[in-house]
């Protein structure tokens, strides 16, 4: 099983750190696409990698129909950069017309939002983000974790263990 986590410097590392080590435990392969091609650094300074198995990924370039799995971490700098980025927001938008589980955290939410793919659904995010959720559509659930349909999201990195626990569980390992 694959999934792929879409990131940008200056992610909330413990948001990006936690899924990326969580899914390699359970056998996942994971692949990471950070805009660049070279390493960036979260917030606290974490170096987050652009590989894929060594090699650089770009998202125009990847076989979708081969992940089970997207992970949106937060940080609000990470999401200014991602929401700019048509490919990223095009591959959200894949994933969910494919039904396949997209996994958000935090302000990874905002993602969700620019895909326009909440309407009508509940979703959880950080406090800040509680309208932007409500005018893209959604309710806005106070949950550590929020399931429905193919998206799971979580408010807060203090939640990582509740999130990852729901994914997983999904997943059918």
């Amino acid at each position: 099983m694959k999934a792929l986590i879409i990131t940008s410097q200056m992610v909330q590392d413990h948001e990006f750190i936690y899924p990326f080590y969580r899914l390699k435990e359970e056998g996942l392969q994971v692949d990471v696409y950070n805009q660049t091609n070279q390493i960036v650094k979260g917030f606290f300074g974490t170096k987050i990698p652009p590989q894929k198995n060594d090699n650089i990924i770009s998202l125009d370039k990847i076989d979708l129909d081969s992940y089970e799995l997207l992970v949106l971490p937060g940080g609000v700098k990470s999401m200014e950069l991602l929401r700019m980025d048509n490919l990223a927001i095009n591959t959200v938008k894949e994933f969910n017309k494919k039904n396949k589980l997209i996994a958000a955290i935090c302000s990874g939410t905002m993602m969700l939002i620019s895909a326009n793919i909440i309407k009508n659904k509940k979703i959880t995010g950080y406090y800040a983000w509680k309208q932007d959720i409500i005018n893209a559509g959604a309710e806005f659930i106070d949950k550590p974790s929020v399931e429905d349909g193919n998206i799971i999201t979580s408010p807060h990195y203090k939640y990582n263990g509740e999130w990852m626990k729901l994914v997983i569980s999904k997943l059918k390992i």
